[in-house]
């Protein structure tokens, strides 16, 4: 308990690194790549937003190369970039200012290129097939996904704005 609250302390950086790592194992159980995962949440869960590589490599207890190819991922993707530091030959991996997942999402080509690609192997099968069938519906539900995420989005702007 917390002398000045008398509210249950359950904020010590051990509590914070395992739960961080079970939203990690459950990115990576949806499909994120593990390492990323990791990576991004101990940055979501920093107190700054940002850390050195080796400040991920320690926290992560992972090797520098993992740390570099995880953030590597995260940079294309638009989660994190980098930080420069006047002095310093360490650079920061930090998150966005703005709400970096609404702008991954924004910005992200996926569902177009996934129903562009769908379509291409749709194309390859017999017409009429059932396959083709299959795979022109995961098409269209790719450019369903794309034509409401935006709405989607503002949705959630201004949830987030009325909440605050």
């Amino acid at each position: 308990m917390s002398a000045d609250t008398g509210v249950a302390d359950t904020q010590t950086p051990e509590l914070t690194a395992a739960a961080a790592e079970r939203t990690a194992a459950a990115f990576a159980a949806a499909g994120f790549p593990k390492m990323p995962a990791r990576t991004l949440l101990a940055l979501v869960s920093s107190e700054q937003g940002s850390l050195t590589a080796a400040e991920l490599a320690e926290r992560l207890g992972a090797s520098a190369a993992a740390v570099s190819g995880a953030v590597r991922y995260l940079q294309t993707v638009g989660f994190v970039h980098r930080v420069s530091q006047p002095g310093s030959r360490r650079d920061l991996y930090a998150l966005h200012e703005d709400e970096w997942y609404v702008v991954s999402m924004r910005n992200s080509p996926i569902y177009d290129k996934l129903a562009e690609l769908t379509d291409a192997t749709a194309g390859t099968l017999p017409e009429g097939s059932p396959a083709r069938k299959r795979v022109a519906e995961m098409a269209r539900f790719y450019r369903f996904l794309n034509s409401r995420l935006p709405a989607l989005l503002d949705d959630w702007e201004r949830e987030r704005e009325g909440g605050q």
